[in-house]
């Protein structure tokens, strides 16, 4: 019965595993033709990468939570994915030399070396990016029926900080000093804080404590905190001073105005933890239907439901911006937006982040992290 349960599941993975292992080893060694000590040394490194991969993924992000295994199978899963991918790109230039005339095993070579040297410089690139302190990135946003007191109001947004089995304490620190230099009226973390539980990952978090907003610093629970400990982050980040709006709201005054700042769970609670998963009518309960609403939910393909209801703002993180090449057209399939600011029916913006850390492999190309800081703008 198990294996009638798994076997397609299993038998999925192998396919996705083929491909991805497949392609770059024949981009790389099948068709260029090298010497046979070469060839053999290539594809044993391949082969133990195939088989190494889930293996590593299952200690590390299965039961036995082993953060040497994660680290390393993290790291092997981007690898692979960055020379899969510029592999179907080298093999399409192939095709424009051997058009162009040149011969093989030449052509095949000079596609393998080319595909090598952009992968590694790409990697190496990508590690840099991932393990910075996010640049901050700074928009203004006009917000209907926001009155004239809170004009200019600083929102600063983390999110999908994704503290898990490499320690990034120092980074903590840095990252809630940049946010305190934006002077923020108000603070967010938009979900998926970490990957485990709060012992393990706590002291990754807890420099988050020293953030200071005015208004009020906010979190919401993001996918990830459901498959770890979701209550045990809730009470933990209740307990560093941020508030958690767990379908919740709190109006904002400052200069005689008002703002609605609401967030709801996050989808994936719904199957996992009772009494969660997103509510948006119960967050929005009791509050004026005359004052504009800033929503905290963390998967962009909410908006549907903040349309809804007539927000006036919507922040979001979860795409990490496609984290790696071209990752981003498959996120595509799933979320209506990757990054950045956009609208959505008459009355509804929705902000998506890139993120502000990494999930699994520490790299980031062409997608970098940012600290957001959302200056809210009346009419």
């Amino acid at each position: 019965m198990r294996l009638l349960r798994f076997g397609p599941r299993l038998l999925q993975v192998l396919v996705i595993l083929a491909l991805l292992f497949g392609l770059p080893w024949w981009t790389l060694l099948g068709a260029a033709d090298w010497p046979t000590p070469v060839t053999a040394a290539g594809s044993a490194l391949f082969l133990l990468g195939f088989a190494g991969l889930p293996a590593l993924m299952f200690l590390g992000h299965g039961p036995a939570q082993s953060d040497p295994a994660g680290a390393v199978g993290d790291t092997l899963l981007g690898a692979v994915w960055v020379l899969f991918s510029w592999s179907v790109i080298g093999n399409l230039g192939r095709l424009g030399l051997a058009v162009a005339g040149v011969p093989d095993p030449l052509r095949a070579r000079i596609v393998a070396v080319a595909v090598l040297v952009v992968s590694l410089a790409l990697l190496a690139w990508g590690v840099v990016e991932a393990r910075r302190v996010p640049r901050v990135r700074t928009l203004e946003v006009t917000i209907p029926r926001l009155g004239p007191g809170l004009d200019g109001l600083r929102l600063v947004v983390v999110t999908d900080t994704h503290f898990g089995p490499l320690n990034r304490v120092r980074w903590s620190e840095k990252v809630a000093d940049v946010v305190n230099a934006q002077r923020p009226d108000v603070a967010c973390h938009a979900g998926d804080l970490a990957d485990g539980s709060v012992a393990k990952r706590r002291h990754q978090v807890d420099p988050l404590a020293k953030v200071h907003a005015e208004l009020g610093r906010f979190y919401i629970t993001g996918n990830h905190e459901y498959f770890g400990d979701p209550q045990g982050w809730i009470d933990h980040m209740a307990s560093i001073g941020w508030q958690p709006l767990h379908n919740q709201h709190e109006v904002l005054c400052q200069g005689g105005d008002r703002l609605v700042m609401a967030g709801i769970d996050d989808p994936t609670g719904a199957g996992r933890l009772l009494g969660h998963g997103p509510d948006l009518p119960a967050a929005l309960r009791g509050t004026d239907p005359e004052l504009p609403v800033v929503l905290l939910a963390h998967q962009p393909k909410q908006v549907a439901q903040a349309v809804e209801a007539g927000v006036a703002l919507q922040i979001s993180g979860h795409t990490h911006g496609g984290q790696i090449w071209p990752f981003h057209y498959l996120v595509r399939l799933d979320q209506p937006v990757v990054a950045g600011l956009s609208r959505h029916g008459e009355h509804t913006q929705l902000y998506t982040s890139r993120g502000t850390g990494f999930w699994g492999p520490q790299l980031r190309v062409f997608a970098p992290s940012e600290i957001t800081v959302l200056v809210l703008r009346s009419p």
